[in-house]
């Protein structure tokens, strides 16, 4: 059996020509000792010798070693505030200086950020299926991050490059001190989170209702561009109930932009904060592709990003000679294969496509290895269940992996043997 999973696992290696997930393990454990002391810095120094994907660079270096603290650079940034905003009024769409000198990653197809389902166990399985995917984390909250524990919210797998953190919060000084670290941790995107209508969030003031705010979400971009490199963007709706009209979300577009964001991924619904559950939310107020379609013709400059309720690649392909990249979120999840056409109708790229078995066959050593470290199987196989949908034996796999599995004593047994089963399946189709 082992044998089968190499012969399989092989023919899908992963190597340096995968752009933007070679970072080196040193950087890695350099974040790790960041994470858990605050006062071990991490300075970016690039290499001239090396890609920009190869992040080499990193030293540590003391505290005060003439890193300028988050507070000497908000002094700095009041200071400018008031220019910012004098320039914002007389022309909304100038962008602030660029503070960004991390290469901007590829938004022409990512993975929306999801609660409980877009973990680091996902996303190094859609890793193994698409090569260019920009994934996204779970939404993690600044308190998290500041107060918790470091190394589980901000680590992930080098293999899961490019990758995005999704951040949640309203305190400028705090979404600055996180995207500081976020830089630290390798991440190719800092984004924060303008979109999610939970009550649970609103009552921090997290999410949608922050649209009701753009000086403010404008506070938090300024302050999270002048703490790092990492390019920072904004996830937002088209609108919330009592502030939807096209004119207010150009409002909200260039008050942001004015502060340095030029890349907005747009859900193209409102969000109802008041009667409706999240799940009413993604599936009652109307998609409005076209607002979103106009807003990029009166925002040309900027990178508009559609998302919400895309489950076609036709239809994703389409889209893009309207807006600069589309968002997908939940049929992602739940039909994972369709990040196996991605590279090569959405990105031109003509490598070779892995075969479902293939990637069931590279998944087993991360189980394993995840099973020697003290974790559950179900952690990584609840995010797997759609691997075979729409084929033969996809029901029986599902079943296998989500209920039969959990019952035995030997789980990496059951899954060869499913493996076998599947192959057979596969083979008589």
């Amino acid at each position: 059996m082992q044998e089968t999973f190499a012969r399989f696992a092989g023919k899908l290696s992963w190597d340096e020509k995968h752009a933007g997930t070679v970072v080196s393990r040193a950087h890695q454990a350099l974040c790790h000792a960041r994470f858990e002391n605050p006062g071990f810095l991490i300075k970016y120094r690039p290499s001239q010798r090396l890609r920009p994907q190869l992040r080499a660079g990193f030293q540590p270096c003391p505290s005060d070693s003439g890193v300028t603290s988050l507070a000497a650079q908000h002094r700095s940034h009041a200071l400018r505030t008031s220019r910012h905003r004098t320039n914002a009024a007389m022309n909304p769409q100038a962008s602030s200086p660029n503070h960004t000198t991390r290469p901007e990653p590829n938004r022409r197809f990512s993975v929306a950020p999801m609660m409980d389902w877009t973990d680091r166990h996902y996303r190094y399985f859609a890793r193994l299926i698409s090569r260019h995917a920009l994934l996204y984390t779970e939404m993690v909250t600044t308190g998290a991050i500041l107060h918790g524990d470091r190394a589980r919210y901000l680590g992930y797998d080098v293999a899961e490059q490019p990758l995005a953190l999704q951040l949640g919060g309203s305190n400028p000084q705090e979404l600055a001190e996180c995207a500081a670290l976020a830089e630290a941790a390798g991440y190719a995107e800092v984004n924060l989170n303008v979109g999610c209508p939970s009550d649970r969030v609103q009552n921090n003031m997290i999410g949608a209702c922050l649209m009701a705010h753009p000086e403010l979400v404008a506070d938090c971009v300024r302050a999270m561009r002048d703490a790092c490199a990492v390019p920072v963007t904004v996830k937002h709706r088209i609108g919330i109930n009592g502030r939807d009209s096209y004119e207010q979300l150009c409002d909200f577009v260039s008050t942001v932009h004015a502060a340095g964001c030029t890349s907005f991924t747009v859900h193209a619904r409102i969000a109802i904060l008041e009667g409706l559950s999240p799940k009413e939310n993604r599936e009652i107020p109307p998609l409005k592709y076209e607002v979103v379609h106009q807003l990029k013709q009166d925002f040309p400059q900027l990178e508009i990003i559609l998302n919400g309720g895309l489950t076609d690649l036709a239809v994703m392909q389409a889209e893009l000679a309207h807006v600069d990249g589309v968002m997908v979120g939940r049929e992602a999840y739940h039909n994972p294969w369709l990040l196996a056409d991605v590279d090569q109708v959405l990105f031109n790229d003509a490598h070779p496509q892995p075969t479902r078995l293939q990637v069931l066959a590279q998944m087993r050593p991360y189980i394993e290895q995840h099973l020697e470290a003290g974790g559950q199987m179900h952690h990584i196989t609840r995010h797997m269940l759609g691997l075979f949908q729409g084929l033969p034996g996809a029901r029986h796999f599902r079943r296998e992996l989500s209920t039969t599995i959990h019952r035995t004593e030997q789980p990496l047994a059951l899954f060869d043997q499913l493996f076998e089963q599947m192959q057979a399946r596969l083979e008589r189709a």
